[in-house]
């Protein structure tokens, strides 16, 4: 018997230019995200909380709130793209293409546009990817490009993260102290 460690998420090394990652989990937004997101962002644009003011719009309904868009399609990703990145560099060319409503579902998807070892920290690279986030129907809602910091395999800063237990999950018994 051996442990079996999770998924650890993609290193530098990882990935290739041309890459498409189809990230695996879908989100529903309800009206409880996109008021807790405009109470939390001091965001006072009614046509995101106030439906008889958003019923004179061109939509009809309240819009949810274009960053909680983008942030959850970045949360998205994370497990694909950034479960080993320890810092993000910019966000350039977002574009929300299509309005979002409590109750769409969306789903993200990333290309790989470009990859270079880091200069200045060896124990890294430097990944710059596309994504963009489809609703339900398929429509795209919004893209941006994204460049983070990614760890290469082995890094040390990656080492002796799990703790050790006291205890064997197995039967119980504590293990032997060193």
């Amino acid at each position: 018997m051996s442990v079996k460690p999770g998924w650890q998420g993609r290193y530098f090394e990882d990935f290739e230019v041309g890459d498409i990652y189809q990230h695996p989990l879908g989100r529903t937004v309800t009206e409880y995200d996109n008021i807790q997101f405009t109470l939390l962002t001091m965001n006072t644009n009614q046509s995101h909380f106030n439906t008889e003011y958003s019923k004179k719009s061109e939509f009809g309904k309240p819009l949810v709130v274009s960053t909680l868009t983008v942030a959850i399609a970045v949360g998205q990703s994370v497990t694909d793209l950034t479960q080993n990145a320890f810092a993000n560099l910019g966000w350039d060319d977002i574009k929300m293409t299509h309005p979002v409503f409590a109750g769409d579902t969306l789903w993200s998807e990333s290309v790989v546009l470009e990859k270079r070892e880091s200069a200045s920290r060896p124990h890294a690279g430097i990944v710059t990817v596309k994504t963009r986030t489809l609703n339900q129907n398929g429509d795209e809602v919004c893209s941006f490009k994204r460049m983070f910091y990614v760890y290469k395999a082995g890094a040390e800063q990656l080492e002796g993260i799990f703790p050790e237990g006291k205890r064997s999950i197995l039967n119980g018994t504590f293990l032997a102290e060193g």
